[in-house]
């Protein structure tokens, strides 16, 4: 819905203000923005896979070459 919504030609031509000085296609963007943000932050926080954090926080679990070699395993990032 939001990649649809992005699109607004509907905008384009129209001279109104919003608050008195700020064009009505920036304004519509800024509130995009906003709802983009707060969809991000809903994403993160109910969708995030926090199984794969506990699973890396395991007691005794031995950490890969790969990531030894990166400081995953030291927290160095």
């Amino acid at each position: 819905m939001l990649f649809v919504l992005h699109h607004d030609g509907w905008w384009w031509d129209d001279r109104r203000l919003v608050f008195g000085f700020l064009p009505i296609g920036l304004a519509y963007h800024a509130a995009y923005s906003l709802a983009a943000g707060i969809l991000w932050a809903l994403a993160s926080r109910y969708a995030w896979p926090s199984h794969i954090e506990e699973w890396a926080d395991e007691p005794g679990r031995v950490a890969s070459d790969t990531e030894a070699e990166s400081g995953i395993a030291e927290g160095r990032r």
